[in-house]
């Protein structure tokens, strides 16, 4: 979710048969602008660390005698473990004021004139997996908050820190300084089946510890450009503010953390999507661990398996993922796989359809072996191999970011990983800017994306570093900035520290 309460981002699409459906619905993708139901994302490695629980909730009778789910005993025993999220950052609409458009290109190219930042606020909802205060919410709930507020049942406003995000998956770990909170029990969304009923309890609007239910539409239900999470998908409805809460089943266990709707407005259609808690946990799991997930790889492009396919290759039906293209020096071209192999069956697993795949395979830890079944030549034919990493996931998917905000510059600066030191050709130290403001430092020329170095000719360690040598600064001082931009380097001189 984008923390701009003001602003619909649409997500991508990627699959063709996705694009005819939105199109023929009028509908897009979104991500809504509250920190809401509307996001994107992926999955991640082995089974997860956190034990899941099972827990009963007392069943209600209809007139015919049919058992249903008791609702109200759900929402009222879950109504300590649910928080509303509230974040305050600042983003930039790119245009810069009173500037014409057709010069504002031209003046970025040589570091001139910068964007109008402006304050941005966003909402969401979240839940509490541990007595300790760790929180479970969406990517696009936290992404971009310089302060971040949690809401508890009993009112209690407490600051939160990210500890770990990853936006292919869209989730996100908290954490607030409190004890003995009440977590919520964890479910099997592996069991869940079609027609099952689901509750959804969030703060839509803002308006705090709202349950809708439902019940499952669809499972491992692949969306557009969300190649790693097989969604739930559900009609409970879903709205702006609701993102990052929980997804209930009749026994009163989260099976879901809600995250997506197709809509046309941004707001609730009948289509909600939720991130399956075992597919979350897993990623939460990393991020506490190492702070970045870590995903598996196969090494191989597909594509759908069409009817006209199907009977290319003498299959009864359409069925499996296609390989189109093979990797050099991937797990894939290793275990000898080859285009044209028909992906049937993925360690046991039916692949039903190609955008099963990838879910299926970013799941297992590296270093897993496994088995395919392949149709080649006509004949069915198993490969044995070893998962790899998907090394390129690491820069996007890293974990907790040191920021710091050196308010006399009004800057914002964050700590540089390993891999993005290794991108930029930086071997130690610096910080990079992730927001530029609108004062002194903005009009000297630094903008986002920027690396400073040093401070006055003083090396810049870390984001603390940065902060210290900034608070040094007398109010009549300049600052002389070496800043790298891109492949070069130059020094710029911010003055009216005062």
């Amino acid at each position: 979710m984008a923390n701009d309460s003001s602003t619909q981002k649409a997500l991508v699409p990627v699959t063709v048969i996705a694009l005819v459906v939105a199109a023929a619905l009028g509908a897009h993708w979104t991500r809504d602008g509250d920190g809401v139901a509307n996001a994107a994302v992926d999955a991640t490695s082995a089974a997860p660390a956190t034990q899941l629980s099972r827990a009963s909730a007392p069943a209600a009778l209809s007139a015919g005698g049919t058992a249903l789910p008791d609702f109200r005993a759900i929402a009222r025993d879950n109504r300590d473990a649910i928080v509303s999220i509230n974040t305050l950052g600042q983003r930039s609409d790119g245009q810069m004021e009173g500037v014409p458009e057709e010069f504002q290109e031209f003046l970025r190219r040589f570091g001139q004139g910068q964007p109008n930042p402006r304050p941005s606020q966003g909402l969401g909802s979240g839940f509490i997996i541990s007595t300790d205060g760790t929180i479970l919410t969406n990517a696009h709930v936290v992404k971009d908050a310089d302060t971040i507020t949690v809401t508890l049942a009993d009112r209690r406003q407490l600051s939160a820190e990210v500890i770990g995000s990853d936006e292919r998956t869209d989730v996100a770990v908290i954490k607030v300084e409190a004890d003995d909170l009440q977590p919520v029990h964890l479910g099997d969304s592996d069991a869940m089946e079609v027609g099952e009923w689901v509750l959804a309890i969030g703060s839509p609007f803002g308006l705090s510890y709202t349950a809708t239910q439902g019940i499952v539409s669809a499972t491992a239900r692949s969306l557009p450009n969300e190649a790693f999470v097989p969604f739930i998908q559900t009609d409970a409805a879903v709205n702006p503010g609701n993102s990052g809460g929980p997804l209930f089943n009749a026994n009163g266990e989260v099976i879901g953390i809600n995250s997506q709707i197709l809509s046309r407005t941004g707001g609730y259609i009948g289509l909600s999507f939720a991130i399956p808690i075992k597919t979350a946990i897993a990623v939460a799991d990393q991020l506490k661990e190492k702070g970045f997930v870590e995903r598996g790889w196969l090494g191989v492009l597909i594509q759908p398996v069409t009817r006209d396919l199907a009977e290319n290759f003498d299959l009864d039906r359409p069925i499996g993922a296609l390989v189109a293209q093979v990797s050099p020096n991937s797990p894939a071209e290793r275990a000898g796989l080859e285009p044209g192999d028909v992906i049937l069956k993925f360690n046991g697993a039916e692949v039903e359809e190609s955008p099963q795949l990838p879910a299926m395979v970013s799941a297992l830890a590296p270093g897993t072996e496994v088995k395919l079944q392949v149709l080649r030549d006509g004949k069915r034919k198993q490969i044995d191999l070893t998962i790899g990493t998907l090394e390129e996931e690491r820069v996007a998917q890293r974990g907790p970011i040191k920021r710091q905000s050196a308010d006399r510059l009004d800057l914002r600066v964050a700590d540089l990983s390993s891999d993005e030191r290794e991108q930029l050709g930086v071997d130690e130290g610096g910080v990079v800017v992730t927001d530029a403001g609108s004062g002194p430092a903005a009009r000297a020329g630094i903008r986002p994306g920027d690396v400073i170095l040093q401070v006055n000719r003083k090396a810049v360690a870390d984001a603390d570093g940065f902060k210290e040598l900034v608070d040094d600064l007398d109010d009549d001082d300049s600052a002389l900035l070496l800043v790298k931009r891109g492949e070069g380097a130059l020094f710029l001189v911010v003055e009216d520290l005062g």
